[in-house]
């Protein structure tokens, strides 16, 4: 039997859950006494090269609301969770000294910014602690897939149908009781949104979702539109809708800041086709969970390019950066009312559904050829969703510099016609 060590530090990011957490359940299955630690570090609040914060306040929000619930759900197992509003290194020599830590467990990244993050924490830490980190943000796990994440298809279809037929989706992670000692005795302090910069606000009343943060949110979301509405079983049919809340899932805010696991909403699927029925609908939102594994395989297959002008395809156009016409596209007042409403939906809101994104970005970059990386910066600065590769990757898609290989530009009149005929959406929007 493995000897536990005494304390360990589990480093909080973008896996806010207790619930099939990897990384979580490796720490409390090694470890006497687990501490969680998250950092709020400034330069997730600071203006990015493009203008734009880099999160604004709908995810701030959404993400204070989101610790609150993972401190409530880490009490239960007697984990403390610390919640630093500075950058990292400094806390966590301190910690690892006052607490005698011996392991630091994380959840892997691989995009820049992420990983300089963490070598950098890395470095400062002594020779004797030992850092552990896992994937666990997939549904497919790359040690699962029958190719090295280097040789990820260029195309959609091709990956999809290889990881249909030839990987499995792990089973949860279950979260059994460990014997952990007492909790670290310390003052749980959030700041609050005014302290993060921002003014504190009520979402508008015409958003289609009034999203809450926290993996009890996301779990209620998740039995209301699967068991308790079956809006599940008509998800094809509906998921290219723009107006109220089941047109759609609306999982994807949780899934980005991982309060909410892809393995959870796959596994969930699967218990609702046994208890009621399987059809397109229910395969339909697991193939769009592979489109989120999709760009998280190009992204580690492709490395920075994917933040690049050129994307991965290393194809040139004329971009131009009018300032004229980004702030009219940021504002909702651009020649085309359709994009408008849209556009002034995720001012408003920090929302967008699937099909306002591919209008908006298509107009944005084929349209008006402006740089796709300040769209892109945008969306980054005021999505409640927000996730660095789907955000890129879709980004590039649209643009003519990522994984389609038709180079599509949108009709947004044609769009219009078939998404919002009667015009609902724009009333509802532009009135």
């Amino acid at each position: 039997m493995q000897q536990k060590q005494n304390t360990s530090i589990v480093w909080f990011t973008d896996n806010l859950r207790v619930r099939d957490n990897f990384v979580l359940s490796a720490a409390m299955k090694a470890s006497r006494q687990v501490i969680g630690v998250y950092f709020l570090t400034p330069e997730k609040f600071n203006d990015t090269q493009f203008g734009f914060k880099k999160t604004e306040k709908f995810r701030a929000k959404f993400l204070l609301q989101t610790l609150n619930d993972l401190k409530s759900e880490l009490d239960a197992l007697n984990i403390s969770l610390l919640v630093f509003n500075t950058a990292g290194e400094k806390q966590m020599r301190e910690l690892v000294k006052i607490y005698d830590v011996k392991a630091v467990y994380h959840q892997k990244e691989w995009t820049d910014e992420e990983v300089k993050k963490i070598d950098f924490l890395k470095k400062t830490l002594p020779a004797n602690v030992s850092v552990h980190e896992y994937y666990d943000q997939f549904l497919f796990h790359p040690d699962d897939v029958t190719f090295h994440y280097s040789e990820t298809p260029k195309v959609f279809t091709q990956f999809r149908k290889q990881l249909e037929k030839k990987a499995l989706v792990r089973s949860l992670f279950s979260m059994q009781p460990q014997e952990l000692s007492s909790k670290v005795e310390t003052d749980f302090k959030l700041p609050t949104l005014e302290q993060l910069g921002f003014e504190d606000f009520e979402i508008d009343s015409r958003t289609a979702f009034s999203f809450k943060g926290g993996s009890k949110a996301a779990e209620q979301r998740l039995d209301h539109y699967f068991f308790k509405t079956q809006s599940l079983g008509v998800y094809k049919k509906t998921r290219n809708g723009l107006l109220g809340e089941n047109y759609s899932s609306k999982f994807s805010p949780w899934l980005a800041n991982g309060s909410l696991s892809a393995r959870q909403i796959y596994w969930k699927i699967k218990a609702f086709e046994e208890q009621f029925y399987a059809n397109q609908s229910t395969y339909w939102l697991i193939f769009e969970l592979i489109w989120r594994d999709f760009f998280k395989y190009i992204s580690l297959k492709n490395g920075n390019a994917i933040f690049k002008l050129d994307g991965i395809l290393n194809t040139v156009y004329g971009w131009s950066k009018n300032s004229k016409f980004i702030k009219e596209w940021t504002e909702g007042r651009t020649a085309n009312d359709f994009v408008n409403a849209n556009m002034i939906e995720l001012k408003n809101t920090g929302w967008m559904s699937n099909r306002g994104r591919q209008n908006v970005a298509s107009y944005f970059a084929k349209t008006l050829k402006l740089d796709w990386r300040i769209g892109a910066a945008y969306f980054e600065s005021m999505l409640l969703d927000y996730d660095v590769h789907s955000n890129y990757g879709n980004w590039m898609y649209v643009s003519g510099v990522g994984n389609d290989p038709r180079d599509r530009i949108f009709d947004l009149k044609r769009q219009a016609e078939i998404y919002d005929h009667d015009k609902s959406f724009r009333n509802h929007w532009l009135k």
